[in-house]
């Protein structure tokens, strides 16, 4: 593994940068384009501020750096505020922050990205179901799966975070 320098705005060296392990878009462009395909398709409609809730969450549990940063970019310059991004780990002890239909939606992604843990539990996908219509649970949930292919391409390849534009993506 190489890594390079990085320096902060005070000009304080930071430990060292990773290289990627690969560019996966490079190696596999038919794929990448397929799953970016995929993501466009899942955001049609779909509430902006609730769409990066949910990939900042997925992005958490997952451990993508990569994500974590160009998420938290695009949901802050949306008008998304600092406190319900960093509070958004803690979000159970912090549920004021959010609204009802939010929290279903954070459920909701926990229960899908954490399936080693079990299957989606009746009363989280019957929760959602409440705040979501069918058309719109169903889309919330490819969301949710899209968010974690993203995950796992990010983190096995091993993408730098820390250089993503907000909106670079839209």
């Amino acid at each position: 593994m190489t890594t390079h320098e990085h320096t902060n705005e005070a000009g304080t060296a930071h430990a060292h940068e990773h290289t990627p392990r690969m560019n996966l878009a490079q190696q596999v462009p038919d794929i990448y384009r397929a799953v970016l395909n995929l993501e466009m398709a899942t955001r049609k409609g779909m509430d902006p501020v609730l769409l990066e809730l949910v990939k900042i969450r997925a992005s958490q549990l997952n451990h993508c750096a990569f994500c974590l940063d160009m998420h938290t970019k695009d949901a802050l310059a949306g008008g998304e505020s600092v406190q319900r991004i960093v509070q958004l780990s803690a979000w159970e002890e912090s549920r004021h922050f959010y609204t009802e239909k939010e929290i279903a939606a954070i459920e909701l992604t926990e229960a899908v990205t954490v399936l080693t843990e079990g299957f989606v539990p009746d009363e989280v996908y019957e929760k959602a179901a409440k705040h979501f219509g069918e058309k719109e649970l169903a889309q919330l949930i490819a969301v949710i799966a899209t968010i974690n292919v993203w995950n796992r391409l990010a983190v096995t390849t091993r993408m730098v975070p820390g250089h993503y534009t907000p909106g670079k993506h839209a």
